[in-house]
């Protein structure tokens, strides 16, 4: 059976694409689940979860997710100065769809 071509859709404007569009890639999910499971969360702290991410590109994906309103920056006052990274309040509503995900993995692991 032939399928027809969909007229007129449009992936792009769909609200699964902006979704992914805030939180594709290698880090931004796993960055993201850290927050959900410790923050308040350091520098260093994120890069010993992520094993073998390098400085600029985790600082890459922390301004982005900062960017789009997901996670906060937290300066200290001090010195040496503290950094802290958690959830925004629109991060948090993320916290179901990656509970689904992880739960969908835990169910389909071969």
């Amino acid at each position: 059976m032939e399928k027809k071509p969909i007229e007129g859709a449009d992936f792009s404007t769909t609200g699964y694409s902006y979704t992914l569009s805030l939180i594709a890639g290698k880090y931004k999910p796993v960055i993201l689940y850290c927050l959900m499971e410790y923050e308040p969360v350091r520098f260093n702290e994120l890069q010993r979860y992520l094993k073998k991410v390098a400085d600029k590109t985790l600082s890459q994906n922390l301004k982005e997710l900062e960017a789009n309103d997901l996670i906060v920056r937290t300066v200290y006052p001090q010195i040496p100065p503290k950094v802290e990274y958690s959830l925004t309040e629109r991060g948090h509503s993320l916290v179901k769809v990656l509970d689904k995900l992880c739960d969908w993995g835990n169910e389909n692991r071969r």
